[in-house]
């Protein structure tokens, strides 16, 4: 049965993310409409990471008690209001509030559906499962930007509405196709828990899968202060500009979606998570060494293509890995991991946005310390995590 649900799970993911692809190009233009700076635009970004970070361990928590299904409706609606208003928003001030809503409702929805693939496959499959909803997330960031530039021609707020309009079919086809993967049996019921199985962020960072929690932020940081500095870099240094960029990120995308649709099941039935996600980091590694030592674009595509295939394998890994050794609710797990990645992207681009200020090559290099050590530290650990414990619930 969860063979047949892939496939879904798939789309679901991409026409949730799409709708936030398509607003990438979009936004900054929009923003700066309504009389927002550099500094109120950053913040625009940062509110909603803040939430997301805030919220998507409560909304996991609260899969695990109703299910999963009742999350993914209410954050796809909120997905739909909030674009609307968005669109509809004549301020800075309503862009702000809104903003704040979009991310407290998106944390509902997305670390939901990786609840799911945790619900519905057993831990040997589980890394082939979370690898295809990633290829669905990486697809969306290929086709999202092209449709929101093509749209943005007519108007800044068509994108907000067609986003608005993907998150309803999507909220249609979910309830329609979607079956509930928690049954009543398996859901947790707080009266009966002990205090002893509560989870709470500082067990993330502390407890016995601190390793893999802490990986999931690290990788996080780096690669999110790649993404805010890069523009910055291939125009000071080669004078290219946003579009050779987007060709860039195109073929890193694809990359990364190959990797994670059809690549990561059979690696792993190979060679096992550890050492798949070990390929990762080093991937990362030598794509932030590299980086510094690129000649025009064809050698700078190749080198972030790394990057591309070390994201593939690290994510679906990791969260494979986690799911498989928890010892709490798969929505509180899929909850904490996307709280974990949420704040590497929220102090990543701050601090490399102050060290390119310094040196260019500054924040690349931090890069490469921070993922090799990581990739030495896992080596040095891994064997010591928590057995897998099939966990479902």
């Amino acid at each position: 049965m969860h063979k047949k649900q892939l496939p879904l799970l798939f789309a679901i993911m991409f026409f949730i993310m799409l709708g936030f692809g398509i607003i990438i190009p979009v936004m900054p233009f929009f923003a700066e409409k309504l009389g927002a700076n550099s500094f109120q635009l950053a913040l625009l970004f940062s509110i909603y990471n803040i939430m997301q970070f805030l919220f998507a361990p409560i909304w996991g928590r609260l899969s695990d008690r109703i299910g999963r299904k009742p999350l993914i409706l209410f954050g796809l609606l909120g997905f739909a209001i909030t674009f609307v208003l968005f669109g509809l928003s004549a301020s800075y001030t309503e862009l702000l509030i809104y903003r704040l809503l979009g991310g407290i409702v998106s944390a509902a929805a997305i670390p939901t559906v990786s609840a799911i693939v945790a619900d519905l496959f057993p831990p040997e499959e589980r890394a082939k499962g979370m690898g295809v909803i990633g290829a669905g997330v990486g697809l969306s960031f290929v086709f999202g930007p092209v449709i929101g530039g093509v749209l943005s021609k007519w108007s800044f707020s068509y994108p907000f509405y067609v986003s608005a309009a993907f998150s309803l079919l999507t909220l249609l086809f979910v309830i329609f196709a979607l079956p509930e993967s928690l049954p009543r049996e398996k859901r947790s019921n707080p009266a009966h828990e002990p205090k002893s199985s509560r989870f709470h962020f500082l067990t993330a960072v502390t407890g016995p899968l601190a390793l893999l929690y802490n990986l999931v932020f690290i990788v996080s940081f780096a690669f999110s202060g790649l993404e805010t500095t890069f523009g910055y870099y291939i125009l000071d240094l080669f004078g290219m500009d946003s579009k050779d960029l987007g060709y860039m990120f195109l073929v890193m995308g694809i990359i990364a979606a190959v990797i994670q649709g059809g690549m990561i099941g059979p690696m792993v039935k190979r060679w096992g998570e550890a050492k798949v996600l070990s390929l990762g980091l080093l991937l990362y590694t030598i794509g932030f060494v590299l980086i510094l030592f690129a000649q025009g674009f064809w050698s700078l595509a190749l080198f972030l293509s790394l990057f591309g295939a070390g994201q593939g394998m690290i994510r679906a890994t990791s969260n494979a890995m986690l799911t498989q050794r928890t010892t709490v609710g798969q929505g509180v797990t899929a909850g904490t991991i996307s709280s974990m990645d949420t704040l590497g992207r929220i102090l990543g681009p701050l601090v490399a946005g102050g060290l390119y200020g310094w040196h260019y090559a500054s924040p690349y290099i931090l890069g490469a310390v921070l993922v090799g050590m990581l990739l030495l530290l896992f080596q040095l650990r891994y064997r010591s995590l928590p057995e897998p414990t099939g966990r479902t619930k």
